[in-house]
């Protein structure tokens, strides 16, 4: 394959800060697009497209700055990743680290949904402006009193990388009844979270679990709450995402209206991470079929599970992960459920659980390449126009040196990316 030919004829605009929530402000350069495949609704098809003020465009614009030859590659959105809490200030080191590997690995969207305030402000300027990661954030989760995720923060209060103010109000907020609700509504609005993030845990067990020590950390919000934050979420034009573990979690979230639940039930199993039993966590095909007639989003966050052998001395705890695993997604799938990856793994984006989801075989690699590369950024940025390659759609793309269509893990052969009409080097 001939290397890409670019022919640079202006320099790209400085970039200003852009609201989160809106897109960034585009490049300035118009270019040509030419010599490859576009990834459509029929599939890939060659062709030419323009990149006129950060938007695509199909008609020859009047001026063409630049001209690109893409020399036959294959070119697809940025990946997303719908669920990931390691974009975070930290140092500037690890920060610049993490966002280099998003980008190297063509993961271009990104959904935070539980970061501490403080460490999501030390962020502005690094991600959401033109040409830099696109990241929505969650701020602070709602859960209950001892319920997940309070053991993460009291482990980080205790290696003293977070402070007690970080608590309640800031990392976690604690919503027992409706009044706890109504009173700490204005400050969690305050915090101009871009969505709202629920934590529900054995909802169905809610009444054994709130005062049992035993369950600390393995609990969450009374169910009966979820109604009442989703329609304030709502009225505030703010959508809501449910921590879920189990059938019963999946079945009130939907119930309750929520627009985006972040796991697939029995992502980590019971409370000793194994699963004695794959029944409390088999999504019910009519709770699947309510979710698609409400367009409710389902993050995978599936395959923490890749790191134990197959063939290792655990591998029947293996195999019965996957076949949950399998079934739940064949449920969502022939439902019509929609679909967004994401990982939930601290340490890794969304590139490990395309491959666990590909050796599944639940999906066919178009489809696991469109749930990528379409669904995942759309799914965190509902009101923009991303995960799209047509006129008007923000000019963001990758150019692969081989067709994804045909293997996913074709997907790491990137040759070329684009952000917000902006080429990054």
């Amino acid at each position: 394959m001939k290397p890409l030919l670019l022919v640079m004829c202006i320099a790209v605009a400085t970039v200003a800060c852009a609201t989160r929530q809106l897109a960034p402000e585009p490049g300035s350069g118009t270019y040509e697009l030419r010599n490859a495949h576009w990834l459509g609704p029929s599939g890939f098809t060659q062709g030419t497209r323009y990149v006129v003020n950060g938007r695509f465009a199909t008609a020859r614009p009047a001026r063409v700055d630049s001209s690109l030859d893409l020399s036959g590659g294959w070119v697809v959105s940025p990946f997303g990743e719908a669920h990931n809490h390691n974009l975070g200030y930290t140092s500037a080191t690890r920060t610049d680290s993490v966002i280099a590997r998003y980008l190297h690995d063509g993961v271009m969207y990104v959904q935070n949904p539980g970061d501490l305030p403080r460490s999501r402000d030390s962020l502005n300027g690094r991600v959401n402006r033109g040409g830099q990661l696109s990241v929505a954030f969650a701020n602070g989760l709602l859960t209950a009193t001892g319920g997940h995720p309070t053991g993460l923060y009291l482990r980080n209060l205790s290696r003293g990388t977070m402070t007690k103010a970080d608590g309640d109000g800031g990392f976690l907020w604690l919503i027992d009844s409706l009044p706890d609700l109504e009173r700490k509504w204005p400050r969690i609005l305050d915090g101009h979270p871009d969505i709202i993030k629920t934590v529900l845990v054995h909802s169905e067990e809610y009444a054994r679990r709130r005062n049992d020590t035993a369950f600390f950390n393995w609990r969450g919000l009374n169910p009966s709450l979820l109604p009442a934050i989703v329609s304030r979420a709502h009225a505030a034009g703010l959508r809501v995402m449910s921590h879920v573990e189990t059938a019963a979690d999946f079945h009130a979230a939907v119930v309750a209206g929520v627009d985006v639940i972040g796991h697939i039930p029995g992502f980590r199993g019971d409370e000793n991470v194994q699963l004695p039993s794959a029944e409390p966590y088999q999504i019910l095909r009519e709770d699947a079929q309510l979710a698609a007639e409400r367009h409710t989003w389902v993050v995978t966050t599936v395959g923490g599970i890749q790191t134990v052998d197959r063939q290792g001395p655990d591998s029947a705890r293996r195999r019965a992960f996957d076949l949950l695993a399998t079934h739940n997604l064949r449920v969502l799938k022939n439902a019509g459920v929609r679909l967004a990856i994401g990982s939930d793994e601290y340490r890794d984006d969304s590139v490990n659980e395309v491959r666990y989801l590909a050796s599944l075989n639940v999906f066919d690699p178009l489809s696991l390449l469109r749930l990528w590369s379409e669904n995942t950024p759309r799914a965190i940025f509902p009101s923009r126009r991303v995960g799209c390659l047509e006129d008007g759609c923000e000019a963001s793309f990758l150019v692969l040196r081989m067709d994804p269509s045909v293997d996913i893990a074709r997907t790491d052969s990137i040759l070329l990316r684009m952000k917000d009409g902006r080429l990054l080097r």
